[in-house]
């Protein structure tokens, strides 16, 4: 249960300036759609695409995509889409338009998506409607409409499939609008006392009511603008006074039954009788399908009494209070389709300082209202508000801005956590770090020949400053439940930067410790470089099988399985994340049924996680499938392996079907529930609560070793895996 970052990554082919094949008529029924692309990820993972006539008007021709799986992989999903040449786009307003059906919304949904890919390999415009998924059986029109940046060099656009059953798509289309519309960017300068003060007391009158107030008008806003507008009218109040009726005017609109008042209480509006009323009831935290996460408004029977249940009431700071009613009488009001609402007058950009607050303040309260796990992590959350806020006002740049946000959301102590948009450059060194024996050591180098670098080698200066400072400061930026995951990623991130910087190095070499060496390098996609491993599948010893599930699929395993019947021994390598592989592999591991660890989603029916439900469900019933794998085995760990990883491993934990060997995993498990802020920016974070199976933490916990092993600096210099070779040993 990883983030769906979904499509973030460049695909690189040639791009023309108009979409191919828009209508399906090119190719032949039951064929794949030429002029589109179904990317390796997609058909890996058992999609498959189709033309087909079935379409929503006679003799039109659509394109059609089916899982063809047995199970669906964990996040893996579908993807249709072609790739435009940007230059005609470049700062122009666009419409990206299809027909979209999906054949069961139980079981399937779709997404249209549309991202603009900036020089040196920058995010610009993203959209991938995650949080107005399709879900609707019968045809229907969606759209996205983009502001195009001005430096674009292409536009990918597709639709998205998740799920088992079809999904069906027809009459793509993009068109210029107009030109783009930017707002003016207001420069970076710091909060005073009293300004952050006023944007404290508007955040939390935000929070409450955009996700609790049930009033029709609340519904129909555009609430990254109304955040964006709201910094901008409240922030230079000179005190409580002067703010109070700033606020009453921003919020009277969107949430007439809201009370402002000053510490001292008015009396509350009168009495109202009603049958039938509603309120929100978020599971989670979610529009529309999006796995276990929906936010609805629910129509229900008031009391006997027929009074409606009490206001919320909660210290907005500054002197300040609010009353927000949690239901109100059932209104019959036809609202606008919210999706018309989604964009803005303007493309707001994170070098605007209005933009970076409000991005700040609906991201703190999505957490504030919707986290689960604040009674574990402990974190002071309204401490954390105020940082953010002051630090977002004085960001310089984007750069600085993404910082900000990955600090803010470190807070949350989640390994699911993260900050992704502009200014965020994952280009990195061409190595791999870890922290052997209380030192920064290189373990693989992506060309150690070239670069003058070998494993063994420690680092001691990162761009002139001492490594261990560099990833101290990269680990405040990093959100994790566990120090190992913490620090697996800072010493990813801590070479992170623009591909066209050079980064310098002073080691300190393993052959000779009194060598020191300066070395610069040219950073590299993350994606060239790659642990050594065995092969994915190899006997390694007479008997003993290895096999990494970080690299095979259910087809492989399916394959395999003759030769794994008469092992003695099996080695499965899963420090990492098994991405290509269904959880139906353990069922040829146990003789009897297993489940998976308890999941739970929260109910949230009042602010500040004041009232919480939780509804257990969705957890993996494994029935046992011959072959029976009778061999021992050993699966190896580290802090690599999060969510879905550590699901399957719950199981081995729990039903004891192998040794354990490395060192504890991360420790953060249950479904990713990405949300975007105004910028262009998408957060990552984990929406529900996953225990272990006797009910004990798993959070900050992770799966502990039953045999602990590290890595020694003499081991990575001469080229070993000692968790491997300690597994082997086990087995024999």
């Amino acid at each position: 249960m990883r983030p769906l970052l979904a499509l973030l990554g460049v695909v690189f082919c040639s791009a023309q300036t108009a979409l191919l094949n828009p209508t399906f008529k090119e190719g032949e029924l039951g064929s794949q759609p030429p002029g589109w692309i179904v990317p390796p990820f997609s058909a890996n993972a058992g999609y498959k695409v189709k033309i087909t006539d079935q379409c929503h008007k006679p003799g039109a021709r659509c394109g059609e995509i089916t899982f063809w799986g047995a199970a669906a992989p964990n996040q893996a999903f579908g993807n249709l889409m072609q790739m435009l040449d940007g230059a005609l786009y470049r700062g122009k307003r666009v419409r990206y338009r299809a027909w979209v059906r999906v054949e069961s919304p139980t079981s399937a949904r779709a997404q249209l998506w549309l991202r603009a890919d900036l020089p040196n390999k920058r995010l610009g415009f993203f959209d991938n409607m995650e949080s107005r998924p399709i879900v609707d059986r019968e045809w229907k029109q969606y759209e996205i409409v983009a502001d195009i940046e001005p430096d674009t060099e292409r536009i990918a656009l597709g639709v998205m499939h998740f799920g088992l059953q079809s999904i069906s798509f027809a009459e793509p289309s993009i068109e210029i609008l107009g030109d783009a519309k930017v707002a003016p960017a207001e420069p970076p300068r710091p909060l005073s006392g009293q300004g952050l003060r006023n944007l404290v007391a508007f955040a939390r009158l935000t929070g409450y009511v955009r996700h609790f107030y049930p009033g029709d008008e609340a519904r129909s806003v555009n609430w990254d603008l109304f955040a964006i507008n709201g910094v901008r009218a409240v922030e230079e109040a000179q005190n409580s006074a002067a703010l109070l009726p700033l606020l009453q005017q921003l919020f009277r609109p969107v949430a007439p039954q809201v009370q402002i008042f000053l510490t001292k209480l008015p009396p509350p509006l009168a009495v109202r009788r009603t049958s039938r009323m509603m309120s929100w009831k978020h599971t989670g935290y979610g529009a529309g399908n999006r796995g276990p996460y929906k936010s609805e408004l629910v129509v229900e029977d008031a009391p006997e009494n027929g009074l409606l249940p009490k206001p919320y009431e909660a210290d907005l700071g500054v002197g300040l209070r609010c009353r927000i009613p949690l239901a109100l009488p059932e209104s019959r009001r036809s609202i606008p389709d919210p999706t018309s609402y989604l964009t803005s007058p303007f493309v707001h950009r994170a070098s605007d300082r209005p933009v970076r607050l409000a991005g700040v303040i609906l991201a703190w309260n999505t957490f504030q209202h919707f986290y689960p796990y604040f009674d574990v992590v402990k974190t002071d959350w309204p401490a954390a508000l105020e940082d953010a806020l002051r630090a977002a006002a004085a960001d310089p740049n984007e750069a600085a801005y993404s910082r900000t946000l990955r600090k803010l959301v470190a807070a949350l102590k989640d390994g699911h956590g993260g900050a992704f948009g502009p200014g965020v450059n994952q280009f990195i060194a061409p190595m791999i770090l870890e922290w052997v024996e209380a030192r920064i050591v290189v373990t693989h180098v992506a060309d150690a020949q070239q670069w003058n670098i070998s494993p063994g080698d420690t680092v001691l200066a990162i761009n002139g400053k001492p490594a261990a400072q560099a990833l101290a400061e990269t680990e405040t930026l990093v959100s994790g439940a566990t120090p190992q995951w913490v620090r697996i990623t800072a010493l990813r991130r801590v070479t992170e930067g623009a591909q066209a910087d050079a980064i310098t190095f002073e080691v300190e070499r393993y052959s000779d410790p009194s060598a020191r060496s300066n070395i610069s390098l040219r950073r590299i996609s993350p994606a060239q470089i790659k642990e050594p491993r065995p092969d994915k599948i190899k006997e390694i010893d007479p008997g003993i099988w290895y096999l990494n599930l970080d690299e095979i699929s259910d087809q492989d395993w399916k394959d395999t399985l003759p030769k794994l019947e008469n092992a003695k021994g099996m080695v499965l390598d899963m420090r990492g994340y098994p991405g290509r592989l269904s959880p139906s592999f353990l069922q040829n591991l146990h003789d009897k049924p297993m489940t998976s660890a308890q999941w739970h989603v929260p109910v949230f029916l009042a602010p500040d996680r004041t009232r919480v439900e939780w509804t257990r469900g969705g957890e993996w019933n494994l029935q046992p499938a011959a072959p029976f794998l009778r061999a021992k085995k050993a699966f190896l760990i580290d802090g690599r392996a999060i969510s879905y990883a550590e699901s399957c491993l719950g199981i081995v934990e729990h039903y004891k079907l192998g040794e354990l060997v490395g060192t504890p995993t991360a420790g953060t498990n249950g479904n990713v529930n990405p949300i975007r802020i105004p910028g262009g920016y998408q957060i990552s974070w984990t929406g529900m609560k996953v225990l272990k199976h006797d009910g004990s933490r798993h959070h900050g916990v992770g799966i502990l070793p039953t045999v602990p092993v590290t890595r020694t600096r003499s081991g990575i210099a001469e080229g070993r895996d000692e968790i491997l070779e300690k597994a082997v040993l086990l087995l024999r």
